[in-house]
């Protein structure tokens, strides 16, 4: 008999991430591709865990994608095909339906990719999500506005990190925005806007089950620190409270009711200062961004890139063990820097784990046995970084490598 050939496992990302992904899933004996952009080629990926790699120019569309990849798939035989980044998915789904390879198809993507289609599913299986309407039939648009107070948020139904979002004070106001959309509007959704604060869960999910989950909550609502400036921090919710078991909880039911079988996921909640209740936001398929799975692992050992990996590779084939995890506590602060490589040498607090090496920002992930301690030194950092480095800039309109 010959001998059996390792698993091959298809990468593909528009960004420079997922390292500690390609590594363990080399580490797991796969032969490993990555297809990113050309203008990529020079990233700091880790070459010695890759066995190819593949080199497309920026917005190829889906078709010529697809011919790409059934044409490498002529000489090797693909066997996995991961999304490392959310503006991926919609790709990666078609290539899995079209080279019918196992793994979340279009129709199940679209409840982690789509804001429209995320929050129908949720609404129909009993989880609370703000009041919203398709942009699409102008009479449903002024019944929604005439019976749902604003403000509300004009939201791209396929974007991230509060890009391309409007907020409307007014009837008046939305029409312009919609003639500038033009034949684009479709794609959006107008959703009432809740004040309320924001928290995200992170999970690894292994055959619909959720086997880890951590809630954080970040200081100001990201939205906010995007549109009008401000320090990003996130934190660990203590583990005890009330409000930490109730997002574990709605978490656990969303990802049911989406029907998630395998894989990581990131999901965002808002707890509304008018009512108490916790509402549904958003949820995607991916590690979260903004250094938060550092944040994640300096708090419980799980990298959840890593495990990620471990789960796509096993495939549901074999069983899935979580590692032993820490129930230590951690967070992390980010600003938008003057400087191009600021100093935060005088920032010496021995629970500073990392120290965020991006031009033109300042941050660090912190780490603490107590979780008052890393509120007391976010509170402090956010407060200093303001005086050392904090700048801003108009948040773009659609995302940037």
């Amino acid at each position: 008999m010959p001998p059996e050939r390792p698993l091959t496992i298809l990468c593909i990302s528009s960004y420079e991430k997922g390292q500690e992904f390609l590594r363990e899933a080399k580490k797991e004996n796969c032969r490993v591709l990555l297809l990113t952009l050309e203008k990529l080629r020079n990233a700091d990926w880790p070459s010695e865990a890759i066995d190819e790699m593949f080199y497309t120019p920026e917005d190829l569309p889906t078709p010529d994608i697809i011919r790409a990849v059934s044409f490498m798939a002529r000489t090797q035989p693909i066997d996995r095909i991961v999304a490392l980044d959310e503006f991926d998915m919609e790709n990666v789904a078609a290539l899995r339906e079209h080279l019918r390879i196992p793994g979340m198809g279009l129709t199940t993507m679209r409840y982690f990719r789509d804001k429209l289609a995320m929050r129908g599913r949720a609404q129909e299986s009993g989880i609370p999500v703000p009041e919203f309407v398709h942009v699409l039939n102008y009479e449903n648009l002024k019944s929604f506005m005439a019976r749902v107070k604003p403000p509300w948020l004009l939201k791209p139904r396929s974007q991230a990190s509060g890009i391309g979002m409007k907020k409307i004070q007014e009837p008046a106001e939305l029409w312009p925005w919609l003639d500038q959309l033009g034949d684009q509007q479709s794609f959006f959704l107008l959703e009432q806007f809740v004040s309320g604060d924001v928290y995200h869960v992170d999970s690894i999910v292994s055959e619909r089950k959720v086997v880890f989950a951590e809630a954080h909550g970040y200081g100001k609502p990201p939205l906010e620190v995007s549109h009008q400036g401000g320090i990003f921090t996130s934190q660990t919710l203590s583990r005890a409270s009330a409000e930490s078991k109730a997002l574990l909880k709605i978490n656990r039911e969303l990802i049911e009711a989406l029907g998630f079988v395998r894989g990581v996921t990131h999901a965002e909640f808002l707890r509304a200062h008018e009512d108490g209740k916790i509402y549904f936001i958003e949820i995607a398929a991916r590690v979260g961004g903004a250094y938060i799975s550092d944040v994640i692992e300096a708090a419980t050992g799980i990298n959840l890139w890593r495990e990620w990996a471990r789960i796509e590779v096993a495939g549901g084939k074999t069983p899935y063990v979580l590692p032993d995890t820490r129930r230590d506590y951690a967070g992390v602060v980010i600003s938008l820097a003057r400087q191009d490589n600021p100093d935060t040498s005088a920032y010496n607090d021995p629970e500073i784990v990392l120290r965020i090496p991006k031009h033109h920002h300042a941050g660090f992930v912190l780490r603490s046995p107590k979780q008052q301690r890393i509120t007391e030194l976010l509170d402090s950092y956010a407060r200093r970084f303001h005086q050392d480095f904090y700048a801003t800039q108009p948040v773009p309109d659609k995302p940037s490598a």
